[in-house]
């Protein structure tokens, strides 16, 4: 039995939450912001759940960009968490901001935020070439128009990086349903916040217990 090295574990890789601001969510198109708000609870939870090391990085936020989405906070507050704030636009090139993701020491990164063309790509391409892998979750990302991110995506796909989903990622950290130290809060978080699956899961629980 061979299992690919692509694919992610708690263990092997850093979750980068980038710029998740009330400013920046005003203009996004690509995606209605109830489900964009639903997807970054899944994956703040997820990471949360499996301690993955997770950096929330935020741009201006006193003076332009405002607080983090209140899905953030909730799991990982301010107080306690300490996002990194910057002026670049470019996570990457922000020392504080490159230290902490780098000194992980994990050569997996996954990245998620707004927007996808300017906040997402500009780490995305920099963590590429030097020698990381990078997931962006891409339906965790928003942009000012469907082109906008759907370009952005096809960018960072061509230069490497590999698309996935909110779901997706947390259930390939959860990976087998025999693991019951994380069953009970996983099955929790999508009730609360995977849309349709999450009520399947709900009908289920309600189901077998009858």
């Amino acid at each position: 039995m061979t299992i690919s090295s692509r694919l992610l574990d708690p263990s092997n890789h850093t979750l980068v939450m980038i710029d998740f601001e009330s400013q920046m969510a005003f203009a996004v198109a690509n995606i209605d912001i109830a489900i964009l708000r639903a997807n970054t609870a899944v994956i703040s939870g997820a990471s949360k759940i499996f301690n993955v090391p997770t950096i929330v990085t935020t741009v201006a936020e006193k003076s332009f960009a405002g607080p983090v989405f209140p899905e953030i906070e909730e799991v990982y507050p301010q107080a306690t968490s300490g996002y990194i704030d910057r002026t670049t636009m470019n996570t990457w090139e922000d020392k504080a901001a490159y230290e902490a993701i780098t000194g992980t020491g994990k050569k997996k990164l996954v990245l998620a935020g707004l927007w996808t063309s300017v906040c997402i790509v500009g780490p995305a391409l920099c963590a590429l070439a030097e020698g990381y892998e990078v997931y962006i979750i891409t339906d965790a990302c928003g942009d000012v128009s469907d082109e906008a991110h759907n370009r952005s995506v096809d960018r960072m796909v061509q230069a490497g990086a590999q698309p996935i989903t909110s779901i997706q990622y947390l259930l390939e950290l959860q990976r087998d349903w025999a693991r019951q130290e994380t069953y009970g809060a996983v099955t929790s978080l999508v009730k609360r916040f995977g849309g349709a699956y999450g009520i399947g899961i709900q009908y289920a629980h309600n189901m077998l217990a009858h």
